[in-house]
């Protein structure tokens, strides 16, 4: 009885050998033909698929990426608004715009750049000023003026392209009659120290002469009299004047002028950007003037 049951556990042992031996072979065999037909049927689509994917691929157009250069000191590329319609509206965004600008060069150690106040005033007749008044007191602007006006013409072109004929500008130098150009929107005046105190003393002479002749008396010397007396060319005093440089002072810029004028300080002229020049804009449009009050 016992080799009988021996039998039998030897026998089932073999089995389960048997058993154990065909599983193993049928996953080898059929994991290898499952491997060979998922990569059969990958190459398959990949053959189908290509052409379309050549067929459906957008061409590319050759300069479309092409990056537009920015024109020079802010000026449009191609296809991009001019400018000169952004700066107008901002004129327009200001609670107030002032009617005559001072630019004040205060910088002693480093050379003064034409074509940098040449801009500023461009962008003063873009955005509606009418007066402005550029002044060193070295006179170095005064000495070339005509070297000043070019390079206002200049940029006056480029910065504004066709519509430059809108911003027509008049050089009111009254020691130079040939820069004159009337019926304009714009007046540029060019000074030095001698157009400040020396104005003083002049209108205090011409005062005293006709006191002496019995055309006026005394007493009717007052703040309207004077200003008379120092009016040139129809410019108003300056409701604004941007001083460039750490010099704390105006330097002799039109001293009885400027008594109620809004001063903002910037650090230099070199370089200037528009957003700068706009700032100091926006930054006088917001002051609350009292006028001596």
């Amino acid at each position: 009885m016992t080799g009988l049951y021996e039998l039998v556990w030897r026998v089932l042992h073999a089995l389960l050998c048997l058993h154990r031996t065909i599983i193993y072979w049928l996953r080898v065999r059929f994991g290898t033909w499952n491997w060979i037909w998922r990569r059969c049927r990958r190459a398959a689509s990949a053959a189908v698929l290509a052409p379309l994917g050549f067929t459906l691929r957008k061409p590319q157009v050759v300069g479309r990426n092409r990056r537009q250069h920015r024109h020079p000191r802010g000026g449009p590329g191609p296809g991009v608004t001019h400018p000169r319609l952004r700066w107008r509206a901002d004129g327009r965004s200001l609670e107030k715009l002032p009617v005559h600008m001072g630019l004040v060069i205060t910088e002693e150690e480093q050379e003064t750049s034409f074509s940098d106040i040449a801009s500023l005033v461009v962008w003063c007749m873009a955005v509606g000023i009418s007066y402005i008044s550029v002044y060193d007191h070295q006179g170095i602007f005064k000495r070339n003026n005509s070297r000043l006006m070019d390079e206002i013409l200049k940029q006056q072109q480029e910065l504004l392209g066709l519509d430059c004929s809108k911003y027509s500008t008049e050089f009111a130098n009254s020691n130079d009659k040939d820069d004159q150009v009337l019926n304009c929107q714009s007046a540029v005046k060019v000074l030095s120290p001698e157009d400040g105190k020396a104005d003083i003393v002049r209108a205090a002479q011409e005062f005293c002469q006709l006191v002496a002749q019995q055309q006026k008396k005394s007493t009717d010397l007052d703040v309207h009299m004077l200003d008379s007396l120092l009016s040139s060319h129809g410019f108003p005093d300056p409701d604004v004047v941007l001083k460039f440089g750490p010099v704390e002072s105006t330097l002799g810029f039109l001293p009885w002028h400027i008594r109620l004028t809004e001063i903002i300080s910037l650090p230099s002229h070199l370089n200037i950007r528009y957003e700068d020049f706009f700032s100091a804009l926006r930054q006088y449009a917001a002051c609350e003037q009292r006028l001596g009050k």
